[in-house]
């Protein structure tokens, strides 16, 4: 898939543990793992924007485009 999800990334350099984000944004820990770990296949918004406010950071920090090789 092109679009890369790093969102372990994030959550070292702010040293945030799942279960932490997880209560900060009011999503399941099963949902972000899903998101951690590349398997979602959409992402709302509103889950984007509390992401990015609880980690402070660009929703570009998280997201990434990765073109696929031939």
């Amino acid at each position: 898939m092109p679009i890369v999800v790093n969102l372990d990334v994030m959550m070292a350099k702010r040293k945030m543990s799942l279960n932490e984000l997880s209560a900060k944004v009011d999503v399941t820990l099963a949902n972000l793992s899903i998101l951690k770990n590349n398997h979602a296949r959409a992402v709302r918004f509103t889950t984007l924007e509390a992401i990015c406010k609880a980690l402070d950071c660009q929703p570009g920090d998280i997201l990434e485009y990765v073109p696929e090789t031939e």
